[in-house]
């Protein structure tokens, strides 16, 4: 056997690589983790729990106004630099702790960008390391707008790490970044501006449920400007900016988010020289993250899929991964129905056979069940909270959407009773803790369920 500095290299840092690769240095396998950045990744160090971390006194805040009149009386309002500066000692240190817990495994970190030499020898910084097999989970970065005053525009990571909330920020874009830091930015006291080419928004989730936090961004004055794009960016002075849109007209603003899409870490690699299939979306693999090169795999944001690009899902392929090559599992990969959540105030959550599809085909029934109203007892009064039932024809539950401040933690559990195929008789066998919002959504949901 070729003898090579490593069992198995891995080129990115976060969540898509590193759980392989703790995995795989505890069965005694040699490791090395490459990384350009920061230990982590995105979601540790830049995104997620960034945003969920700054979200929290925005969520607050949007469950007080619930209390309006109902027992409740005054107001509070965000310190953006104070939250800022709790961010700062909450998530700086991160890197730093999976950092030390690679090294204390006996993992070698390496800093720089890596590229191929052949399929089994990676350079960095004119140094080459070989690997038996090579994994590659760059991820995704914000895709950047090439016109005239773009030096001028920020991007999600830049949004993260603001000190200050500005007077009036002006979001590019209605997805799932531009939607949730709207919300954020506008509870803590900014005027919000979103602009956008076309009037769709959040084509990912349920659209009588979108309308309804397109409304409520509207009550809370958010501004939405449809079918224009931006044609330039002019700089006024420190903080005062001029947007030329397409349609003539002008956004007068004092910060600019660009959140139109991402676009896979690919470039620089050397990729195509070892014969590497990528396309616009990412790496191109087969039905065992293997890609078009026989030792190389890929994993996480960067593949070139359609299933949800989430830090869980980059997790479950990394951990498959590391089963793979274990010869722990050898069969495809297998991907269960996967939640995931929009953090906008209030939240929408999803998992399964999604709603708009269930809502036209005869091969499910949907159950809307008002929870809200139902439990306003223990739903911190929130009447419009609501939850769709999917179910196929075994009377088996395949999908739910839940419109709600709690949506995130319901929606677990419903993804839970989805992938275990769990029955009425099941649900039934549990003692749930009481008053709860899960166990009024779990004891409505059983009277529809299959009994075994």
């Amino acid at each position: 056997m070729t003898n090579y500095n490593y069992d198995v290299a891995f080129i990115g840092g976060g969540h898509a690589n590193w759980h392989a690769a703790m995995t795989l240095r505890q069965a005694g396998l040699k490791i090395a983790i490459f990384e350009k950045d920061t230990i982590g990744g995105t979601c540790t160090n830049y995104g997620c729990n960034a945003k969920i971390l700054l979200d929290g006194p925005a969520d607050v805040l949007h469950q007080i106004k619930s209390y309006e009149n109902n027992g409740l009386v005054g107001n509070t309002k965000i310190d953006w630099p104070a939250l800022m500066a709790y961010k700062h000692a909450n998530i700086d240190h991160r890197h730093l702790e999976l950092e030390g817990m690679f090294k204390q495994a006996g993992i070698d970190l390496i800093n720089g960008h890596a590229q191929f030499i052949n399929a089994h020898t990676i350079t960095v910084k004119d140094q080459s390391f070989t690997a038996d097999k090579i994994v590659l989970g760059t991820g995704l970065r914000p895709r950047t707008l090439d016109i005239p005053g773009s030096e001028y525009i920020h991007d999600s990571r830049d949004f993260l790490d603001m000190p200050n909330m500005p007077a009036h920020i002006t979001f590019l874009g209605t997805g799932i970044v531009s939607m949730e830091f709207a919300s954020l930015a506008s509870m803590a006291g900014a005027k919000v501006t979103i602009i956008n080419r076309s009037e769709h928004i959040l084509k990912e989730y349920p659209q009588k449920y979108v309308a309804k936090i397109k409304q409520s961004l509207i009550d809370a004055g958010v501004e939405f400007i449809f079918n224009a794009e931006v044609v330039d960016v002019l700089k006024i002075n420190d903080d005062h900016l001029t947007l030329n849109l397409s349609d003539n007209n002008k956004v007068e603003t004092n910060y600019i988010l660009n959140a139109v899409g991402r676009i896979p870490n690919i470039e620089n690699m050397g990729l195509a020289k070892i014969g590497v299939q990528t396309n616009n979306h990412g790496i191109v693999v087969n039905e065992f993250l293997q890609t078009t090169v026989a030792n190389i795999y890929a994993s996480g944001d960067v593949v070139s899929n359609a299933i949800p690009k989430l830090t869980p899902t980059a997790t479950f392929e990394s951990n498959y991964l590391a089963q793979l090559f274990l010869g722990m599992n050898k069969r495809p990969i297998g991907y269960p129905a996967i939640a995931q959540t929009l953090f906008t105030l209030p939240r929408i959550s999803q998992v399964g056979v999604a709603l708009d599809v269930a809502q036209v085909s005869d091969e499910y029934t949907v159950q809307t069940v008002p929870y809200g109203k139902m439990f306003l007892f223990s739903t911190k009064n929130e009447d419009q909270a609501e939850v769709n039932f999917i179910f196929d024809k075994e009377q088996l539950l395949v999908g739910a959407t839940v419109f709600g401040d709690e949506a995130p933690e319901l929606i677990n559990i419903l993804a839970l009773i989805i992938s275990q195929k769990m029955t009425a008789t099941d649900l039934q066998s549990v003692i749930f803790a009481f008053p709860s919002q899960s166990i009024g959504l779990i004891s409505v949901l059983a009277r529809y369920l299959k009994v075994r």
